[in-house]
């Protein structure tokens, strides 16, 4: 059974950092692509991060200022998010077994059938 379980969320002023962490089980870590997804209040979910064998891809919105990052032996993937602002408000989702893909001239991450139960994000003005 896949489990992924989200932490590290909390308040933080804008301009501020925060890193959310997702340790999953139940899948072979290392080969899964890895993604980070966020949803404001009244908003759909969106893609924000993934990272693929050596790459990782960005949402232009939190391009420069968000890496992603896993640590295989700890199966456990990270987003490091520096420079909040409000709109970066959000419950975090981690996301498991998807796969990058490129449409309309930017990259994108298909989301897999593996979620997390998120964690709330909230950056205060």
């Amino acid at each position: 059974q896949v489990q992924l379980v989200e932490s590290g969320g909390g308040l933080v002023q804008a301009g501020g950092s925060l890193r959310v962490s997702c340790a999953a089980s139940g899948i072979t870590f290392n080969v899964n692509a890895m993604g980070w997804f966020r949803q404001a209040p009244g908003k759909e979910r969106e893609w924000v991060a993934a990272i693929s064998g050596g790459y990782t891809r960005y949402v232009d919105s939190v391009k420069g200022r968000f890496a992603i990052s896993r640590d295989n032996a700890k199966n456990t993937v990270y987003l490091q998010m520096n420079s909040l602002k409000p709109e970066d408000t959000a419950v975090y989702y981690c996301n498991a077994g998807g796969g990058m893909g490129y449409e309309s001239g930017r990259y994108v991450y298909n989301a897999g059938a593996h979620w997390g139960q998120g964690t709330q994000v909230t950056v205060s003005s």
